[in-house]
């Protein structure tokens, strides 16, 4: 039986450089996913994306200049968009309820991250299987 590998590519977004290589290096833990690029802002992260089409796109949603909701919205608009992933230290249901509306997995508060994120992450690079014999 084969069975077919997918590889989850992410792309991180967020202007706190540390808190992106603790995301990075969590994100190491977690068979069959890379991360693919990083950005510090809105208007990068929309560029990078469309450069690469990761499939996943961890993103902030506090920024200096556009939001994470502005790209968010940007990106709905396009054939092929990631899917998104808040990650905010402004956990609160007005951040929910936008996420919910931009059609986003949901929002992952920084302060618990790793407990949050790792299950959604994990589920979303499980392996694809081909027909069992």
């Amino acid at each position: 039986m084969w069975e077919s590998i997918m590889t989850l590519h992410v792309m991180l977004v967020d202007d706190n450089l540390t808190f992106l290589a603790s995301v990075k290096k969590t994100l190491g833990l977690v068979a069959n996913t890379e991360v693919v690029a990083e950005a510090h802002n809105g208007e990068q992260a929309l560029a990078i994306a469309q450069a690469l089409q990761p499939d996943l796109m961890l993103l902030d949603i506090v920024m200096p200049g556009m939001s994470g909701l502005e790209v968010a919205r940007t990106m709905q608009s396009w054939p092929h968009s990631p899917r998104v992933l808040f990650l905010s230290m402004h956990d609160n249901e007005s951040y929910r309820t936008a996420a919910q509306e931009l059609g986003a997995l949901g929002l992952v508060g920084k302060a618990n991250f790793v407990a949050q994120l790792l299950p959604i992450i994990s589920q979303l690079a499980q392996p694809v299987s081909g027909a069992s014999v």
